[in-house]
């Protein structure tokens, strides 16, 4: 079975910590501190890679870490970055970030990160200064993000057959490919989304046998709208119909809602170019199959002279700019079982689908490769912290200060100075201060319990 979702676990590799260490060294009676840093944790990156087709391996594996970084050490060593964690996914797959973003990777090469590592700890050595010259303290590496990231698949198929369970599409698909889709006479055959491709001189298509629709299939009835989804990147639609259904239902009734289905599904969808295709022609006689063609030519497109030429609602010819702006849908009967018609449809398939300039990948690394070197300007951290009145005194909550709390040993005198000393210069004492905080009120900073004196 096509397995065309996942939902799996991301988690950046933790950052290593810096090292607290001093130079010993005979003869060197003054080493001073020489703690190197924390390696950065390990990203995850999801890459879309050409040798995949589905999603079937996220049923095996659901969880992904990075590696963390390695700790410090002494002689001022800097530990190891976390190698980077590389998710490899089909052509075509969706990406919905931790953040709820949506990225599609679509040309192989094609990445985005999904969880970024946690970044390593400084040592000792980075914190020595003319007052500071033995700092005893060093800072912790920080976990790397996390969290659960949603992959779909929807193929990169130029053309969808669409159509009611029984239609005909897979016999279709099989006689125009070599595609060997499973048929047999009874409605819901196809149970999951079957590619076939067409060769051409001077190009290929990928053709999507799409699971027969049923009316409600947008709100999630019958097997169809599962794979809906599937003909989203496709460029033009085939929309197969019975011209002589064995239930005896109306092929106008059929027609009306499959394509209510299209609409309700997405409005996008329902603006794509169409070919109609009038499936067993051989059970009915040829005047018939004539007389359909004809009939669901004026339906589709409007009325035609005697020349062939498209009439307007006034029942006068078109003027030649006003039939070529004018949609058209062409009509054709086919037979899988004699195989006429079969021809005429992959001649037209081949051309009039659309080129898409995307599928190029030798233009879009030509594209990168153009692109002018720029450097990268971050904005002035912003104020990410906030205060607020709390039974005991007061409380004090943000990202910014949590991260600095993660990063330094509670127990550490020397840390706990330095801790004030930056919760000061980034305006926390005084925010509390104009917020009526006095000396012995008991103030809480990302869950832990601090007393500071402002006057400091």
């Amino acid at each position: 079975m096509l397995s065309d979702s996942a939902h799996i676990f991301v988690q950046g590799g933790h950052g290593g910590d810096g090292c607290m260490s001093f130079r010993r060294e005979a003869h060197v009676p003054k080493g001073g501190p020489d703690g190197g840093d924390g390696g950065r944790g390990g990203n995850v990156d999801v890459i879309c890679d050409d040798s995949l087709r589905d999603l079937q391996s996220f049923s095996r594996r659901v969880h992904f870490k990075a590696p963390r970084g390695r700790h410090g050490e002494g002689a001022l060593k800097k530990g190891h970055d976390g190698e980077d964690l590389v998710i490899k996914v089909p052509p075509g797959t969706q990406v919905t970030a931790l953040d709820g973003a949506v990225h599609d990777l679509i040309v192989p090469g094609q990445h985005v990160r999904v969880a970024r590592g946690g970044s390593g700890g400084r040592g000792n050595a980075r914190f020595a200064s003319p007052i500071r010259q033995s700092p005893r303290f060093r800072e912790h590496g920080l976990e790397g993000e996390e969290g659960w990231i949603d992959l779909r698949l929807k193929l990169l198929a130029d053309v969808g057959l669409i159509g009611l369970p029984n239609a005909g599409k897979s016999s279709l698909l099989s006689r125009i490919t070599r595609a060997t889709p499973k048929v047999a006479d009874y409605p819901f055959t196809t149970l999951e989304p079957v590619l076939g491709t067409i060769q051409g001189e001077q190009r290929q298509l990928i053709l999507a046998d799409i699971p027969g629709l049923i009316e409600g299939a947008s709100e999630g009835k019958g097997l169809g709208h599962e794979f809906l989804a599937h003909v989203e990147r496709c460029r033009l639609l085939v929309h197969v119909l019975d011209l002589q259904p064995l239930d005896g239902s109306d092929p106008a009734v059929n027609h009306a809602a499959i394509e209510a289905e299209i609409a309700a599904y997405d409005e996008r969808l329902a603006a794509l170019p169409r070919i109609l295709v009038l499936s067993k022609s051989d059970l009915v006689s040829p005047e018939a199959a004539e007389a359909a063609v004809a009939a669901w030519d004026e339906r589709l497109n409007g009325p035609r002279g005697p020349q062939g030429q498209r009439l307007g609602a006034d029942g006068q010819p078109l003027e030649p700019w006003e039939a070529a702006e004018a949609a058209e849908v062409p009509v054709l009967v086919t037979s899988s079982a004699t195989g006429g018609g079969l021809d005429e449809l992959r001649a037209l398939l081949l051309r009039t689908v659309p080129v898409r300039p995307a599928d190029d990948a030798l233009a879009l690394d030509a594209t990168i490769e153009s692109m002018a070197e720029h450097r990268v300007y971050r904005p002035s951290a912003e104020r990410d912290w906030r205060i607020a009145r709390a039974p005991a005194g007061f409380a004090v909550t943000g990202p910014g200060v949590e991260r600095l709390l993660k990063r330094h040993d509670l127990e550490n005198e020397e840390a706990l100075e330095y801790l004030e000393s930056r919760l000061r210069k980034m305006g926390v004492i005084e925010a509390l201060r104009e917020a009526g905080f006095e000396a012995g009120d008991e103030v809480d900073i990302a869950g832990v319990a601090f007393e500071l004196d402002p006057e400091l």
